[in-house]
């Protein structure tokens, strides 16, 4: 699965993560206190997760989704659908 980040001192960077669930806040854990990047939402093709957008701490879900669909990352990753995360 693919990580996109929206936002922060990351913005348009992307990683691979393992595993078939998407963690809710990248990196998982800092210990450090620091703010982290919270899933936004996934791209799915069929029941597969492709990609998960996280999104910078200071950044509204709306914000989020529009970037997203600004860089097409639904159309680049071929999703079928998009699940939001709450």
């Amino acid at each position: 699965m693919r990580a996109l980040f929206v936002g922060g001192t990351v913005d348009n960077s992307e990683l691979d993560i393992d595993g078939s669930e998407a963690p809710l806040n990248y990196p998982p854990s800092t210990g450090s206190g620091q703010p982290r990047y919270r899933l936004h939402h996934v791209g799915k093709q069929g029941d597969s997760a492709v990609y998960a957008v996280y999104g910078a701490p200071d950044l509204a879900d709306t914000e989020v989704r529009r970037i997203s669909e600004e860089r097409g990352y639904a159309r680049r990753f071929g999703a079928g659908s998009v699940e939001t995360v709450a």
